[in-house]
């Protein structure tokens, strides 16, 4: 059984990591949580009695001296995840941490020499790659078995949280420098693009603030307005190198769209991800020329235990920390898709093609 701790008991634990921790009830449970807002802490540690809660981050590290807990959530705004995730590391903890795994590139290695002093694992959302679908998908393309893959195209985006009615945490932040839709849910995209092609060597993209103002839809914000300080689109093209490429739009200004999130071209077929995309089991569109069948949905061949495209990071730490199972989410993969969005946060302001020096 993993004892874990959450950092965090906002929007993200409550909606994601919480039910998914609850589905594997068996394998893993919660011993403490903290948050700035005591009163949050308590009530998601009243869900997994007798775990306390605390307001104080030191005593959340020190919890039963240090011997209580095997792994740490660090489910905190994106611009405190280098601070938190180093202070879990240095206090002995596993941790996995919410994307992006860092501010930099440099913050990023940081962390990583901490794990490594330590001798603790650093593992790192998005878990696109270790769903039942993206899995299946990888073997796939591996495999060639439509032949060399040529082309993704992905698309990502809506309002954003401002407009969120339900949404439990505090939008404004996503607005502003450091997060945006980008860091935000295009993270997802990138991660599956670089999961399934391969690092990639150069990033060219455009993008800017296309809405400076936004008013808040949840009612307790009173239609507060937000100042848009950071871009709500972007358009990035990456390339992959032997005449591979990549395609996303990643925006908080979409009202709509009927557009598949996720489409692999290959030489003789392609795979289109639908509009539910967030369920990690659900199957995938296929299209292969050699058979002239049309497009065919494909179920996923192995579905999880667990669904989502979060939950099943918590059940791939789960089987790496218990058994052994080789990381998929690891550090390196997670610097990486965090120099492409830099990288492309850069080309929007420069104009320039920008290289990709890390990869994984």
């Amino acid at each position: 059984m993993i004892r874990a701790g959450i950092i965090g008991c906002g929007d993200v634990a409550r909606r994601a990591y919480i039910p998914g921790i609850q589905e594997l009830s068996d394998r893993i449970t919660i011993v403490a949580t903290f948050d700035t807002v005591e009163e949050r802490a308590d009530d998601v540690a009243g869900m997994f009695p007798p775990a306390p809660g605390y307001g104080s981050l030191d005593a959340f590290l020190g919890h039963e001296g240090g011997a209580g807990m095997d792994l740490v959530f660090n489910l905190t705004p994106a611009p405190l995840h280098r601070e938190i995730t180093a202070r879990a590391l240095e206090a002995g903890y596993h941790v996995f941490t919410e994307k992006p795994i860092a501010a930099s590139v440099q913050e990023s290695r940081e962390l990583v020499a901490i794990a490594d002093q330590q001798d603790r694992k650093l593992i790192s959302a998005p878990a696109m790659m270790v769903t039942a679908r993206f899995k299946w998908l990888k073997q796939l393309i591996d495999a060639q078995e439509l032949g060399r893959p040529i082309a993704i195209k992905g698309q990502i985006g809506g309002m954003g949280p401002a407009g969120w009615m339900d949404y439990f945490g505090d939008p404004r932040v996503f607005y502003k420098q450091g997060v945006g839709p980008l860091i935000d849910t295009g993270v997802y995209q990138i991660h599956a693009m670089t999961g399934l092609l391969g690092p990639a060597k150069r990033v060219q993209a455009m993008g800017g603030i296309t809405i400076p103002n936004r008013k808040i839809a949840i009612p307790r914000f009173e239609g507060e307005v937000i100042d848009v300080t950071t871009a709500d689109l972007y358009s990035i093209n990456l390339d992959f190198g032997n005449q591979t490429y990549a395609h996303l739009f990643s925006s908080f200004a979409i009202p709509g769209s009927k557009a598949p999130m996720f489409e692999v071209f290959c030489e003789r077929g392609a795979v289109s991800v639908d509009g539910n995309w967030y369920f990690g089991n659900s199957g995938n569109n296929v299209l292969r020329l050699d058979d002239g069948a049309g497009w065919q949905n494909v179920p996923a061949p192995e579905p999880l235990r667990t669904d989502g495209i979060l939950e099943p990071g918590i059940l791939h730490a789960v089987d790496h920390l218990e058994s052994g199972e080789p990381l998929v989410l690891t550090a390196e993969h997670a610097t990486h898709v965090l120099e492409i969005m830099s990288a492309a946060h850069q080309s929007t302001e420069t104009g320039e093609s920008i290289e990709i020096a890390t990869t994984f």
